[in-house]
């Protein structure tokens, strides 16, 4: 076998391997846990939680020990020379000579120790870092209720497309049939035109509805694949069914639920503004109080004429300092003033923000209940209202195929049988979808 043969069946078999694809089946529970851990808001929203927890210890790390250290090198270009009257060296008294100030070359190796001892503002921000970490995890808990509404809601979308797909094809198969028997009566002269025609027009409309609720299938399944984390061509699998799920979340128990309004995700988090509002107060009103600092300095200097900086021989002159240095603000032009009215301003705002949010928060959980309670009994309903529109539709279509009712009466039961069966599709998604908002807004999530 040739070199060339040898390339072109590996390029082949490499082919067939990477084309093959990774098909994944998850049950809705299943699809919350893969999201949780994989969908990228929800990635960003745990790494905001570790940016806090590091922000936090750099606002701490402000008031412990700071030591730096420096090291100047300098080499007169140009000497500097002072003027010392020459009778000083011998000369003639009212002349004065140039004599050179100092070495032509210097170093100077500097360390210093700070130390905060006291600093309003450095306390204020200890506890807004806490603040901080608290509104990150308070973000990162509303992301995750979120996340997990929107993936219940695209995993029923699939299964409601599946359903619409499966139900829209038998339609079809039967309209079909019906077509063909009506088409060889018709032929023989013992129906109208008119009812061939009547059953033409409903099957184009539910192939129509059927090309449609393939493609909105397709982007359903994309949807999913997005709000999860995985590629948006990934081959997946559903493993509930829209009417197993429905079932599962038909429970009434959940509107005698008493959630209270602080344990919603929403207050918590208007609730920390109103504390980092608070804190903001407090900074301001700290710039008006001193701080007091504490320092170290460490000083070694050598002087020469030539670098000899290195060597062993050279001379170095040490000197140390300790002391504390103390601030007072004593008058800003009334800027500090204006700052802290600005800081009670934004905190007002704050506080009637989180009233509001209270209010809006005990009608969203009433809304979120009644219209729960009407998903399930709307399910009830439309489930009643399909049995009654099958037998409706099955008594037509026998009359009709007997002669005794028109195409007319056909057309218009199975038009009603149809939109029956899309109600129902719908009535099941929303007692899933109504569940998944009540427990977001009661922030009891039940696994």
């Amino acid at each position: 076998m040739t070199s060339k043969k040898i390339f072109i069946l590996t390029f082949l078999m490499s082919s067939m391997v990477f084309s093959q694809e990774v098909v994944q089946s998850f049950s809705l529970q299943q699809a919350i846990n893969y999201a949780m851990e994989h969908n990228r808001t929800a990635k960003n929203a745990a790494s905001d939680i570790e940016a806090a927890e590091k922000q936090k210890w750099e606002t701490t790390a402000t008031g412990l020990p700071q030591i730096s250290a420096s090291i100047d090198y300098s080499k007169w270009l140009q000497q500097q020379l002072a003027l010392i009257p020459a009778e000083f060296l011998g000369g003639a008294s009212g002349e004065f000579v140039e004599v050179p100030f100092g070495t032509k070359q210097s170093v100077n190796a500097t360390v210093i120790l700070n130390q905060k001892i006291f600093d309003g503002s450095y306390l204020v921000g200890l506890q807004s870092a806490k603040v901080f970490l608290e509104i990150s995890r308070n973000a990162k808990e509303k992301t995750d209720l979120e996340i997990r509404k929107a993936v219940i809601n695209a995993y029923g979308n699939v299964l409601l497309a599946e359903e619409s797909v499966l139900i829209l094809e038998r339609n079809k198969a039967v309209l079909e049939k019906n077509l063909y028997e009506l088409t060889k009566i018709y032929e023989n002269g013992l129906e109208e035109e008119e009812s061939v025609e009547q059953l033409q027009i409903t099957l184009s409309g539910v192939e129509s509805s059927l090309k449609n609720t393939l493609r909105l299938k397709t982007l359903s399944y994309q949807m999913l694949n997005i709000t999860m984390g995985l590629d948006i061509y990934s081959k997946t699998i559903l493993t509930d069914s829209l009417e197993n799920l429905t079932i599962k979340n038909m429970s009434l128990e959940l509107l005698e639920t008493e959630g209270t309004v602080e344990s919603n995700i929403d207050y918590m988090i208007a609730e920390n503004d109103k504390k980092a509002k608070e804190l903001l107060l407090k900074l301001e009103k700290s710039k008006a109080l001193p701080t007091l600092n504490a320092f170290i300095n460490g000083v070694y200097d050598g002087y020469d004429d030539n670098f000899k900086f290195l060597q062993k021989e050279q001379d170095w002159l040490g000197s140390s300092l300790i002391g504390v240095r103390m601030n007072i603000p004593i008058f800003s032009s009334f800027g500090r003033s204006a700052a802290t009215q600005r800081a009670k301003i934004n905190l007002e705002k704050a506080e009637n923000d989180l009233t509001e949010a209270e209010q809006q928060i005990r009608l969203k959980i009433a809304l979120a209940k009644s219209d729960y309670q009407f998903a399930v009994e709307d399910y009830s309903n439309k489930k009643e209202n399909l049995n009654l529109a099958e037998r409706i539709e099955e008594k037509n279509q026998t009359k009709f195929f007997e002669g005794i009712s028109s195409s007319f009466d056909l057309r218009q039961a199975q038009t009603q049988l149809y939109s029956a069966q899309q109600e129902f599709l719908q009535a099941m998604l929303n007692v899933i979808n109504n569940k998944a908002g009540l427990e977001t807004i009661l922030n009891t999530i039940n696994n």
